[in-house]
């Protein structure tokens, strides 16, 4: 067996998978600590992820399974900062937390936009960790002076589990500190920012055997000491090689709390303008693009809370198929938490656009999975102003279950969608990862040929995709028109 752990944002989950690629046994926890002392401040205590994953753990182990190796994937760009003990000076601020605008800012003109995109394929962003460690050491210069190492989220956790500082290639290329083109820090960024590279983490592809169980986490979890633990990848890394997202051409769609595209590339491709992400891929020797939807599976989250709260999401959905594609000319654009692909802006509000007397609770909640899938055609977009090639679509997370936003999907992309026997996200992925760093196969392709099978195949309906086409026209105009009543 091998054991992937997930430390997510609302909780951390432990799969087991065997040679066979099959999902075993799996568990979660729940995290029980979120901070948000300030509108746009996200916080967590480093400790209650550590809590929840030998919750997690143990409870896989009580099928009696022998791990042969763990991998771990989780939240990207938290920082955490320990000092020389390894011990936690602060809650972590984590990846929606959007405080650091004027860090942002700092890095651009200190480095200039165009270069440090050049260096790291990515432009100041406030989820990144960088500009994180930026604002601390500016508003809390005491406990700056007392880091000696930085983590993120997952790799806090396999520190635990080992007492080793290490970090694999893809989710450094989501901390702005990642030479991403050459996959080794970039001595450049880290010294105008003035970060020791000292406190960096050894670097490893992601399915490197980079630490082993020690004595001391065998105890508190019930693994065996000395069992080897992978580097493994940030949650869109993993879950991407969860879902077989490893060829150029190959792009997955995945809707969670966030919403994100992933595209598959054998080179670095830079967005001069820095709307898509370029993070080396948890395959060694890719690397990938993809876009982000801050608010996806949050907005029908959002709106069920408000105008329908106790109703589950299957009646509200049934309800929605009711209404015909377009939603009677009702928009929703989903930037709860601002936006970041294509708009980069913090300072984004979501908002229903041509509301009438006539709109049901059936037309909202149609009109916001919609919005997301609009919002997520946005990088499809991109890619294709890029030359990035999509050759097949995969649909992943919450998105990919219900059977109307699948096929919303569908014809908002004009493309056909795959939908896979069991997506299990990003556990799933790291224990692939692990898997191929013990041997268990010889490489990830044959890890996922063993794991992955297609269930679904779902063809665009054409009238719909002719009626996506406009209103997708008609989205992309709403936020230049309110930009300014944002600002």
């Amino acid at each position: 067996m091998f054991l992937g752990l997930d430390i997510g944002t609302g909780g951390t989950r432990a799969v087991l998978v065997d040679l066979d690629g099959r999902l075993k046994a799996s568990a979660s926890a729940e995290h029980a600590n979120f901070r948000s002392p300030y509108p746009g401040w996200a916080e967590q205590d480093p400790e209650d992820w550590w809590r929840a994953a030998q919750q997690a753990i143990r409870e896989v182990l009580a099928t009696g399974a022998k791990v042969e190796a763990v991998g771990l994937t989780g939240q990207m760009h938290g920082a955490v900062m320990l000092d020389v003990h390894g011990n936690v000076l602060r809650p972590s601020l984590i990846w929606c937390d959007q405080r650091t605008d004027a860090e942002c800012d700092w890095l651009h003109e200190q480095i200039g936009r165009e270069k440090l995109i050049e260096l790291t394929a990515n432009p100041a962003l406030p989820n990144f960790t960088l500009t994180k460690l930026l604002w601390v050491k500016k508003n809390e210069p005491e406990i700056f002076a007392n880091i000696a190492h930085i983590l993120c989220p997952k790799d806090y956790v396999r520190f635990k589990l080992t007492g080793k500082y290490a970090i694999d290639v893809h989710e450094a290329s989501g901390t702005l500190l990642l030479d991403v083109a050459n996959r080794r820090w970039s001595s450049e960024v880290a010294k105008v920012a003035g970060i020791p590279e000292a406190w960096l983490p050894e670097l490893f592809e992601s399915p490197e055997i980079c630490a082993h169980i020690s004595d001391e986490a065998a105890k508190l979890t019930g693994l065996i000491a000395g069992t080897p633990v992978a580097a493994g990848a940030g949650d869109q890394g993993a879950g991407a090689v969860g879902m077989g997202i490893l060829e150029p051409g190959s792009v997955s769609a995945t809707i969670g709390t966030s919403g994100v595209v992933f595209a598959a590339t054998a080179a670095p491709t830079r967005d001069p303008q820095g709307r898509l992400h370029t993070f080396c891929h948890a395959v060694p020797g890719r690397w990938h693009v993809m876009g982000v939807t801050q608010s996806a599976g949050l907005s029908l989250r959002w709106l069920r809370d408000v105008i329908a709260p106790g109703v589950d999401y299957d009646t509200l959905t049934q309800g929605a198929a009711k209404i015909p594609a377009g939603s009677d000319d009702l928009l929703w654009t989903p930037y709860l938490l601002g936006e970041r692909t294509p708009h980069l802006d913090s300072t984004a509000r979501a908002a229903f656009v041509g509301l009438t007397a006539q709109h049901t609770r059936d037309h909202l909640v149609r009109a916001v999975l919609e919005g997301v899938a609009y919002s997520l055609q946005d990088t499809f977009t991109l890619f294709a102003e890029l030359g990035i090639p999509v050759k097949g679509v995969r649909l992943g997370g919450g998105g990919a279950r219900g059977p109307l936003w699948r096929q919303i999907q569908a014809s908002v992309y004009n493309h056909a969608v795959e939908i896979l026997t069991a997506e299990e996200g990003g556990a799933f992925g790291a224990a692939l990862l692990a898997g191929v760093g013990a041997k268990g196969w010889p490489d990830l392709d044959a890890a996922c040929a063993a794991a992955i099978h297609v269930a679904q195949r779902i063809e665009p309906v054409s009238a719909d995709a002719t009626q996506y086409a406009r209103g997708y026209n008609a989205f992309r105009k709403v936020y230049p028109a309110l930009k300014n009543l944002y600002a």
